[in-house]
């Protein structure tokens, strides 16, 4: 028996990075997925390793989350496919580069809040129907500790996150009687965008790992997973509003973040 068992989520961005963990570990625990990516060859990937390693139902809905039709229809595809949903995930972001504040574009401040504020609003408004159905409802948001230290270069990417924080807690208060649990992680892993910093800044990929207290990055399956299951399970149906740290004790004293940026 697993924790989720019977249990529908959806994980927003699943196709890669931490989503596609964070729905690896939902599947591992028995829950059945949709994989929401905009990405067809990624999201389609990830719905077919779910079924094959841990035998769920799995299946892949291409979604832009920066349109609301989209994310309507993702709600209304899970509830359609598998007859319920328990579980929402808002993980999906598509990186806009680096700049400077000065340099930062009114298109990619506006395009960071689609993508992180806007998109799970819109999500979490369309699925609360749902999620209130059988005191399982569960609402787990991905922020950043970019946000929380101010990591430079990412003016838009930190507001939004800390916006969607706010956003979370704010659903949190108001959803509670309804027994609809709202939490965030702010994870610290390998993400596809860290392992594309990795690439472009690989000493500073290195600085950041040994200044994380545990010495390394986390695993977006075995390390951010479990505790995505924590909050989607019962073993959590008295934690709403928080943010959970998932970093090794990163957000601590802090993680060098200082990419190269003209």
């Amino acid at each position: 028996m697993g924790k989720l068992d019977e249990r529908v989520a959806i994980v927003t961005g699943a196709g890669m990075g931490i989503g596609r963990g964070i729905a690896g570990a939902f599947a591992r625990e028995g829950a059945n997925v949709l994989v929401a990516e905009i990405d067809t060859a990624a999201g389609e990937s990830t719905a077919q390793w779910l079924r094959d390693e841990w035998g769920v139902k799995a299946e892949f809905q291409q979604t832009d989350i920066t349109d609301k039709d989209q994310v309507h229809a993702m709600v209304d595809g899970a509830v359609a496919q598998f007859g319920r949903l328990d579980i929402l995930v808002n993980n999906a972001w598509r990186s806009s580069g680096f700049a400077r504040f000065e340099n930062m574009t009114d298109e990619q401040l506006r395009g960071g809040f689609d993508m992180a504020v806007m998109a799970a609003f819109w999500a979490m408004q369309r699925a609360l129907p749902k999620l209130e159905r059988r005191g399982t409802g569960r609402v787990i948001n991905l922020a950043s500790l970019n946000g929380v230290n101010a990591h430079m270069y990412s003016v838009h990417y930190n507001a939004a996150k800390e916006a969607l924080r706010t956003l979370t807690r704010t659903a949190a208060r108001e959803w509670a009687p309804k027994q609809v649990c709202c939490n965030v992680i702010c994870p610290g892993a390998q993400s596809e965008a860290y392992r594309r910093v990795k690439e472009a800044n690989p000493q500073m990929a290195a600085s950041m790992a040994e200044a994380n207290p545990m010495g390394r990055i986390g695993d977006p399956l075995d390390d951010i997973g479990p505790v995505a299951v924590f909050l989607a399970s019962d073993d959590s149906r008295y934690v709403t509003g928080n943010t959970l740290f998932v970093d090794g004790g990163g957000h601590i004293n802090g993680v060098q973040w200082a990419p190269q940026v003209d």
